[in-house]
């Protein structure tokens, strides 16, 4: 019987959540759109998906857990020697089959899984949102039997095994007396009902696996991480079922200029020394185009100069954030002698040949006077 834990990579109790998070990240992986032409991928592929779809379902899971396939394995034996198939099997062993009588053949069609696909878009198309065409490959409604899963002209048959119940049962005698055990019949996999001519295109199952492309709107604001929910456009069940929904996940390319926090903008500017000591302008690309940033007379490195509404429109409200400019303040390091003379005498005339300290009660003087100074 398949190990369904040991393909996701789990522990047998985690946690639904665990699962979920550990098949996703396998996906992501395998998909045949990262490994084309890759069958060993594709295989394992598949192999991680039916493990997902066994352990996502708490019916599934619990025979998995005592010791059946529900894929058609059987069950295999418990401490005691008997194949139970849930817990309705263990109540049957005590109770006399009164528990089991009442659970019936488990449903052939059910409900699809959801799927999760990555889309790398720019700042640019997160800002003011964008449409894109992704190609996925999942699972779709057989168009030649249409999810009955029988050929054309046939259709299903009750199971001659168990007569429709879906399960076997056995009587055995024991020091409890008269005990019934029951477990899923492997004939009709606890369905009830076989397919005698099974439809040639998708073997019965109803399903098939299809590449895709679909188009998908990306809302302006929307952030690095957040997933956009396609309701309907996950895989389609077993026999036919609805179809789960599909989760594209957006994920936004690093910003040559620009760094995000939120709605807001960030990026600096460098600016020289003489530029930043008597006032500049600055022609700064954004996302609306060319902005001027005034740099004020003075500015000291490190000052932000705020360009508001300037930033990403906000994802659930009106209005936008704002860009945040950080000014660098460029020294020279190199000077000419002349550039060096001037630079002297500009120190000269603001009487600032030699470095002062200035203390936080605005009093000037040397480094020395200032530490010997009481508070």
């Amino acid at each position: 019987m398949t190990d369904y834990y040991a393909v996701l990579g789990v522990a047998r109790d985690a946690t639904p959540e665990e699962i979920k998070r550990a098949y996703r990240r396998l996906a992501v992986q395998l998909h045949p759109d990262k490994n084309p032409g890759d069958a060993a991928a594709e295989a394992r592929f598949k192999e991680v998906t039916q493990a997902y779809e066994v352990l996502s379902d708490p019916q599934k899971r619990q025979m998995v857990d005592l010791g059946a396939d529900p894929m058609g394995g059987g069950a295999g034996p418990t401490a005691q020697g008997f194949g139970f198939g849930g817990l309705g099997d263990i109540m049957d062993a005590f109770f006399g089959g009164g528990a089991g009588a009442a659970r019936g053949p488990a449903p052939r069609t059910r409900p699809g899984q959801d799927a999760l696909i990555r889309v790398d878009v720019d700042l640019a198309d997160t800002a003011f949102g964008t449409t894109r065409d992704i190609t996925i490959d999942s699972a779709v409604l057989c168009d030649a039997c249409h999810g009955e899963g029988t050929s054309p002209g046939t259709k299903v048959v009750t199971c001659s095994t168990c007569q429709g119940r879906g399960e076997i049962q056995s009587v055995n005698r024991t020091f409890l007396g008269q005990v019934v055990t029951s477990r899923p019949c492997h004939t009709c996999g606890a369905t009830g009902i076989v397919i005698p001519s099974p439809c040639p295109q998708c073997g019965g199952d109803g399903r098939v696996r299809q590449r895709r492309t679909l188009p998908v709107k990306i809302p302006a604001g929307v952030e690095d991480g957040m997933r956009i929910r396609l309701a309907g456009e996950g895989e389609v069940g077993p026999g036919g079922g609805p179809a789960g929904d599909l989760y594209v996940e957006v994920h936004e390319r690093e910003h040559p200029v620009f760094t995000r926090e939120g709605d807001d903008l960030h990026c600096e500017i460098t600016v020289p020394m003489t530029a930043a000591a008597l006032g500049t302008s600055v022609p700064l690309p954004t996302l609306d185009g060319e902005e001027q940033v005034d740099v004020r007379p003075g500015t000291q490195s490190g000052a932000v100069v705020t360009l508001r509404a300037r930033g990403v429109p906000h994802l659930r409200a009106d209005g936008r954030g704002h860009l945040h400019v950080h000014v660098v303040v460029q020294t020279p390091t190199r000077l000419d002698d002349e550039q060096t003379a001037l630079l002297e005498q500009l120190a000269s005339l603001r009487r600032e040949e030699l470095p002062r300290v200035v203390g936080s009660d605005g009093h000037a003087g040397g480094l020395f006077g200032r530490l010997r100074r009481p508070r």
